[in-house]
């Protein structure tokens, strides 16, 4: 038997959790808080900051919606749904931080439950997390994808492996044919186990994205950088936008359904570029980035490329100067 009220109590908490070890981590800036209504029912609390010592833009929003008939980007995978009604709830992140050495990240939980008079509800859990670096650091991605994989671990030996693959098949940019990052978790539809047990795993996951990510930027946000750094970040940050705007099924959801704007686009980067037809000098720091942008094992010692270990100690030296 399903509770939203519980889920509702975790992802509110989770929100309020993530948003306090930003600040912490940012020393700097707030979040500012949008508390909204939907007019066809449900609404939310949207937490965005800006112009911070360490993330120049980022988003930690909770929403709770119902209405008479699933989006198609909700029911497109399961077209028996169709015109049922529906509550859908859930917390999405995505911070993007001012040095261009430490990464940018997404993570996502959310609960659906569809229903139909005289019949039982059908629910799923869905959401993940992956991170999308400028600049890599091997030690990141195999830190990021061990603790995806240990959260993994109690709930079954195939979890990681299905819900890596699924990720990086998701967050896949076809016509650039490249990842949007390094890739994590994704999953959705899921209702295999019990509800207790698929409950359990959508906070581990929600959980675990803090444990996984904080550390890495406090791990880069104090590298030095220069300009050639930065309009690299903003190239790459096309990258996401495309991405966001093009594939993304939350972002469709959230539009179909007749979601917050503001709240809907808030994980694009506060600065983006397009460059025409932009090609990396050969062998710089920027060129290096197309090997991380394909699926990998990453806990496999032997399979990941032979990137950067050590911070660089002056602006240029990470960019092939």
């Amino acid at each position: 038997m399903t509770d939203i009220n519980e889920v509702a109590a975790y992802l509110t908490d989770l929100q309020d959790r993530l948003c306090a070890a930003f600040e912490t981590c940012d020393g700097q800036a707030r979040f500012r808080e949008d508390a909204w209504r939907r007019k066809d029912g449900g609404g939310g609390r949207t937490r965005a900051i800006e112009g911070g010592a360490v993330f120049e833009k980022g988003g930690v929003n909770y929403s709770h919606v119902h209405g008479d008939a699933l989006p198609p980007a909700a029911s497109a995978r399961r077209p028996e749904l169709a015109g049922r009604s529906f509550q859908a709830l859930g917390v999405s992140v995505v911070m993007h931080p001012v040095n261009p050495y430490a990464p940018t990240s997404h993570a996502n939980v959310r609960f659906f439950q569809a229903e139909k008079d005289g019949a039982e509800p059908v629910w799923w859990f869905g959401g993940g997390f992956d991170l999308t670096p400028v600049y890599p650091f091997d030690d990141d991605c195999r830190h990021w994808h061990q603790a995806a994989h240990d959260l993994c671990q109690p709930f079954g030996e195939s979890v990681y492996a299905e819900h890596k693959r699924w990720c990086d098949e998701y967050f896949y940019l076809k016509h650039r044919q490249e990842t949007r990052g390094i890739g994590g978790l994704f999953f959705d539809d899921l209702n295999d186990w019990d509800f207790k047990t698929c409950f359990a795993y959508m906070q581990a996951v929600g959980n675990g994205y803090q444990h996984a990510y904080v550390p890495i930027v406090e791990q880069r946000k104090d590298i030095p950088f220069g300009q050639r750094e930065i309009e690299f970040q903003r190239y790459r940050r096309g990258r996401y936008v495309e991405f966001n705007l093009v594939y993304d099924r939350g972002t469709l959801f959230g539009l179909q359904s007749g979601g917050r704007t503001e709240s809907i686009l808030m994980s694009l980067p506060a600065v983006a570029h397009w460059r025409y037809d932009y090609q990396p000098e050969p062998g710089s720091e920027e060129a290096r980035l197309a090997d991380y942008l394909k699926p990998r094992d990453w806990l496999d010692a032997g399979s990941k490329p032979q990137g950067r270990t050590e911070q660089p100690t002056k602006p240029g030296t990470g960019a092939g100067d």
